[in-house]
């Protein structure tokens, strides 16, 4: 365990799946997120530029995420170095499921290489090789499979939630909401399971009324600062604060519980990967479903754009999280259940 220690490797849930999936989110948004919002505005603007930058930045969303997530675990700048061939070639081979497939190879090759980093005079070879061949010999064996079982749980969570959107739509949309608020990343396991369809509505819906359900709830504590901070930021500022008092969470999870199965039986919002499980956090959700509409469009399953979509969208993303929660919460106060002392931010 000493050496274990000397080499920066912990042996700690809270490094796996919560500090490397938070970090993958984030190579993920540097890379295909941001390069497909360049790309849909290249398109309704005829820039061809802004297209080819966004194809630019997500042809590089594996090496981004292996980046993230070398970062994330320690890993010396040879090991960081090394992980952007690892994270290409897990993402290739592991095809619409590459993120996962990315995110468990990553940390196999990070401390691969953080056990040999420095140990021979010889480091500036040994250690991108054995980075490198682990790295990449792990996504020739276990990328596709990886992929496959990725793949095969967002289909099945797709397919379920075709099949009945009421019941779906309330457990993906609470389950991906209460993911948005805790340290994980909600929208690093969406891009993983390759969550799409009305199963990405409702996990947009969830989020939705996290962010946007607790940064109504406590503006009177926080103000427009914390408004904003949780609304277009993170609910997950919220997190110590549900530790102290669990009860505070309760009014953002029924608002989801409410918005999911509208988004899927009512609205038919249909959202995409890494999207659907970033909320209103930079836009980025509202964003990814009118993606969705262009890309449908052009694929000719979409005639048009139409105002109940918008509609839709505004009601879901904004307008019902914000009303319902607020109405919740006052119910939640009234009876001295909550204070807006509870929801107090150190910001």
């Amino acid at each position: 365990m000493g050496f274990l220690k000397k080499k920066g490797i912990k042996l700690s849930p809270k490094v796996y799946f919560i500090d490397a999936l938070g970090a993958m989110a984030q190579g993920l948004f540097a890379s295909l997120l941001i390069g497909t919002i360049l790309k849909t505005i290249g398109q309704q603007f005829g820039l061809e530029y802004l297209i080819e930058i966004g194809n630019f930045a997500s042809g590089v969303s594996g090496a981004a995420m292996a980046a993230s997530i070398g970062h994330a675990l320690g890993a010396p700048a040879l090991v960081l170095f090394s992980l952007l061939t690892v994270g290409y070639s897990a993402n290739a081979l592991g095809g619409a499921g590459g993120p996962l497939a990315v995110y468990v190879i990553t940390i196999f090759a990070a401390e691969a290489g953080k056990l040999v980093s420095k140990e021979t005079k010889l480091d500036i070879i040994v250690t991108p090789i054995v980075t490198i061949l682990v790295g990449c010999l792990l996504s020739y064996w276990i990328a596709p499979g990886l992929g496959k079982a990725a793949t095969s749980v967002g289909d099945a969570i797709v397919w379920a939630t075709n099949l009945q959107p009421l019941w779906m739509g309330v457990l993906v949309s609470v389950i991906v909401g209460i993911a948005l608020t805790l340290p994980i990343s909600s929208a690093a396991i969406c891009a993983a399971l390759s969550i799409h369809g009305l199963a990405g509505g409702a996990a947009l819906a969830g989020c939705c009324a996290q962010m946007i359900g607790f940064a109504v709830m406590s503006y009177a504590a926080n103000g427009i600062g914390g408004f904003f901070a949780q609304g277009i930021g993170t609910s997950m500022l919220q997190m110590g604060n549900i530790v102290k008092k669990p009860i505070i969470w309760l009014p953002p999870i029924i608002t989801s519980a409410i918005t999911g199965p509208l988004a899927t039986c009512l609205f038919k919002i249909e959202v995409t990967g890494v999207s659907a499980g970033m909320g209103t956090c930079g836009l980025v959700g509202p964003i990814g479903a009118y993606t969705d509409w262009i890309n449908a469009i052009s694929q000719g399953t979409k005639v048009a754009i139409t105002g109940f979509d918008w509609l839709g969208l505004v009601l879901i993303c904004f307008v019902l999280p914000a009303v319902i929660t607020l109405l919740i919460s006052k119910l939640f106060k009234q009876s001295g259940l909550i204070k807006d002392s509870d929801l107090k931010l150190d910001l």
